[in-house]
Parts: C-alpha cells; structure tokens; sequence
C-alpha cells in the first residue's frame, strides 16, 4: 500500500452516481409527506399535482407555450423509445452516436425498426461525429450530453432552423444543467433520476408543434403497443399532456419530483442550476491540472460534460496496461474510494474506458467534491504501488 496518509476531510454526502442521482442538499423523507398515496391518479388530487409537474418543469426549463410536456412510462429510455417508434419511417434518419446510449438508439432503428434508410454517423469514446455531415432534411437521434462518455455536444448551432426533418434529443444528462435550445430541438426526453435527483421509472417528452404535427399527419407501419401511443383517430391525446398519463405513475415519485422543481425554482432555477454544475466542473478541471496521471476522457474542453464527469488514468504505467487491466485497476481505485465511504458508484460505465465518473449535477454540493479529490489521489497512488508490488 502506498504511504500516502488518509485525508483528513471526508465529503459530508458521497453520492456521485450518475443514475439515479443524489438528491438535492438537505433532503428528507418528510419532503415527501404531502404524497397523495393510496389515491388515484385520475382523482382531482392526483391531476393536480401530475399537472403541476408539467407546469414547473416548462417554468424551471423554458419550455416554450407551444410545446407539449408529457409524463410518460419507462424513464428516458420510454421517452426516447416512445418518439422514434411514433415519429421515424417517413424519411431517412441520421443516427448519431459516440457513447453507449447513443449506441443503443443506433441498434433499436437499424435491428428493431430495421429503417433501411438510416445513416449511422459515428465517433469513439472521448470525441464528437463530424457534425457538419448531419443532414438535417432527414430525421436526425442524438445525445445531447453522452451520460458514459462525459462528452456533450456545445451548443446548438450545428442545427438549421429551416431543417425538413425533426431533432429527437436524449437530453437526460443535461436538461436542468446545460441550456437546450428548445426552437432547434422538436423532441427532448429526460429523466427525473439525472439532474433533479428524484426517483427512477418515469420519464419526461416534450414535443415541438412540429412533432405534433408528423404525429398527427403520419401513421408507422409498425403496430405500436399502447404505451407507445400518442394519437387517437389521426389526433393527439391531448391529456398526456395535461397530466393523464398512459398507465399509472407513482404518486410518490411524483412528490419527489415536485420537491426537486420546487428546490431549483428556490435557488433561482436552470440558470443556478447550471451555474452550480460548471463549478462543480471547475473543482475536478482544477484536480486534473494538477495531477500527471490523469485526464478527461473528453478530448476537448469545450465538449466536456459538466455533470457526468468522465476521467482516465493518462500514467503509462496504468494506460499502456492491457484494457482488462486497466479495468481491474480503475476498478480497485473506485472500490477502495467506496469502503472508505468517501465516494459510491464512480467506476466507469461498463461499456465505456476504463476509469471513473464523477456526477457533478446541481444537487451535488462543491465543497463535498473538493473533498473527494485528494482521496481520489491517496486511492491511486495506493492501487499503483500495489500494482507495482505485484509486477
């Protein structure tokens, strides 16, 4: 073991997963007393307060008046489900993918849709496709912010306004953390487990008068199974987007989620909210440039995500390892951080590199960061003698 001592300072919450999320600072289960359990969501309570979700999430977001927000079944991954198997086939698709989640939408319409015209357009781990050959007269499936990559896309400008095709956006990792240009967006999808830091199972759509639109003049030639529907008679189903959703949510989590609303419109909502996730990105910007033997996995500072935070061993000691070593060792790093109960849940995505990731969203508490980095250092340095004991 290495001689490094042990810090002193230990972060006052070690929950850095990035899904679900730590809750927002000084939450308890009392923030859930108000829950309308044992009652139906159909009651007069449970519309009100499905329907007050709704409209927070537009107040605390900036979703435009004219867009839909519905609560729909499956997380994100329903969401994101939900609109390509309602909205895809009338024209070609551009698939976009440099992480695993993108990976998985690429996999879901070429083997499961099995569009024959889709255009799959790719990077590795740690960069961007070329954005510049996206056709955007063509549908287009995208990653705002590449959860298991720790690799965003910068802005919006690579998006025409004039485009033929709609924009579908996973934006679970970085709504309520990274400003979503709504007029270039017509489908983003989230989840209230990522940067609100509520409970799993439930996701969110939001749709563009445009997605409305290809719904509503458009029928896929697949059947759709009753949780993927979104019209009736060439229609849309208006009380999805009013609150009455399409099988039965947990009013629980629905509390839970309007404790968080409730807590980012306090603190002055996205704007703090995004303000507290880029300084929580400067405390691990500033460890990492002071530290030789480890970097981003994002290749550049402009496309790193300030809230799943995606490091690698750059020591050619560890990175020169074959990959199942280095997947061993980061493993050791995150497991001695995990025992000492300083930090759970870091390792790497098990798709992705190896090495840590470090969710740095906005109920994440600076000061608890800049705890964990000097033991991110002690469980390094002890895992490298320990290696170099070995060899």
């Amino acid at each position: 073991m290495s001689t490094l001592p042990k810090p002193d300072l230990r972060p006052d919450n070690p929950r850095f997963s990035s899904g679900p999320c730590t809750k927002r600072p000084d939450w308890s289960l009392e923030a859930l007393h108000d829950a309308a359990l044992g009652r139906s969501h159909r009651a007069k309570i449970g519309k009100s307060k499905l329907a007050e979700v709704i409209d927070l999430t537009r107040e605390v977001l900036g979703v435009p008046e004219t867009y839909r927000i519905g609560i729909v079944p499956a997380s994100d991954t329903g969401a994101v489900e939900m609109a390509m198997w309602s909205l895809l086939g009338q024209r070609g698709v551009d698939l976009l993918a440099w992480e695993s989640f993108g990976s998985g939408w690429v996999t879901d319409v070429v083997k499961q849709l099995k569009l024959e015209d889709a255009r799959v357009i790719e990077a590795g781990y740690g960069e961007l496709p070329d954005l510049s050959t996206v056709d955007f007269d063509r549908d287009v499936v995208f990653t705002w912010n590449g959860t298991t990559s720790g690799v965003r896309v910068p802005d919006g400008d690579f998006i025409p306004d004039d485009r033929g095709g709609l924009t579908i956006c996973d934006a679970t990792s970085a709504a309520f953390a990274q400003e979503l240009p709504f007029e270039k967006l017509d489908v983003v999808t989230f989840s209230w487990q990522k940067v609100l830091g509520g409970e799993a199972a439930h996701g969110v759509l939001i749709l563009s008068p445009r997605a409305v639109e290809r719904l509503e003049t458009y029928v896929p030639p697949w059947p759709l199974p009753k949780v993927f529907r979104l019209t009736k008679a060439g229609k849309l189903i208006e009380g999805i987007f009013r609150g009455e959703t399409i099988n039965t949510p947990s009013m629980l989590c629905v509390e839970d989620c309007l404790d968080a609303l409730n807590w980012a419109k306090s603190i002055g909502g996205r704007q703090e909210m995004i303000k507290r996730a880029n300084e929580n990105l400067a405390v691990i910007e500033a460890f990492v440039a002071h530290s030789a033997w480890i970097d981003f996995l994002a290749k550049s500072k402009e496309t790193r995500s300030n809230t799943s935070v995606c490091l690698a061993f750059s020591d050619p000691a560890i990175a020169n390892l074959p990959k199942d070593a280095q997947a061993s060792f980061a493993k050791q790093v995150a497991s001695a951080l995990d025992q000492e109960g300083v930090a759970f849940d870091i390792g790497h995505y098990r798709d992705a590199p190896a090495g840590l990731r470090i969710w740095t969203g906005a109920t994440v508490e600076k000061s608890d960061l800049e705890a964990l980095m000097p033991w991110i250092e002690w469980a390094y340095q002890s895992a490298l003698s320990d290696l170099k004991s070995a060899a």
